[in-house]
């Protein structure tokens, strides 16, 4: 019964949130619907808010995933704009996979913006990442772009490739399209892990400038 498998997911999400000693899960909600599962109440920082997420994401039977979790600074947390955005550039500086010359940092009301233009993927990540786990910040927006490359004509062989040598995808099941730097993932699997994973290796591949990952998650 439908009933009975969102009851148990809920309470399997619940639990791996309570197991999670990063976050105080006594302030989250969750709710789950035909395997939508929807995340509600307060965390004291957007990195709570991102882990919970993430965690929420590793359970057997999530199909997707509304994260409404609100940040809610008290004390020590609460910091100015100015504060943040001097933290976020020293921090940006201090990791070794980011050019941060090549970033711009604007907060309002302790949201950051990200921008400029990085060569690789995984420099964004680093960027968006360091930044999140500041003190003071209520949420990211990342509007960081890739530079264009030349795309190698076996890209999508490359990807394949890469699909083939995870222990994580069964890359029977995904589909890869690529275009002028796009690549498109299709198919199904059976978790958010391998959903992830196989975007994170179409990153890798040299000259793609975006990924659009259609992969349904069908437990």
């Amino acid at each position: 019964m439908k009933i009975a498998s969102d009851t148990k997911l809920q309470h399997d999400v619940l639990a791996e949130l309570e197991w999670e000693p990063s976050i105080d899960a006594s302030k989250i909600g969750v709710t789950a619907k035909d395997g939508v599962v929807t995340l509600t109440g307060f965390v004291s920082s957007y990195a709570n808010k991102m882990t919970a997420e993430r965690v929420t994401k590793r359970i057997f039977g999530v199909k997707a995933l509304a994260n409404d979790i609100e940040v809610q600074l008290l004390g020590i947390g609460k910091r100015s704009d100015s504060d943040i955005a001097t933290a976020a550039v020293n921090a940006l500086r201090w990791e070794a996979s980011v050019p941060d010359d090549r970033i711009k940092v604007t907060v309002s009301h302790g949201w950051v913006t990200l921008e400029g233009e990085v060569d690789w993927q995984y420099q964004k990540e680093a960027a968006q990442r360091v930044v999140h786990n500041l003190i003071g910040v209520n949420g990211v927006t990342d509007s960081v772009k890739l530079k264009a490359r030349a795309q190698p004509s076996d890209v999508k062989d490359k990807i394949e490739a890469a699909f083939k040598r995870s222990a994580e995808i069964d890359a029977r099941r995904v589909f890869v399209e690529a275009r002028d730097g796009k690549v498109i993932l299709s198919g199904r699997v059976h978790s958010w892990t391998e959903h992830d994973e196989a975007q994170q290796a179409a990153w890798a591949a040299p000259g793609v400038t975006a990924v659009e990952n259609d992969i349904t998650v069908a437990p």
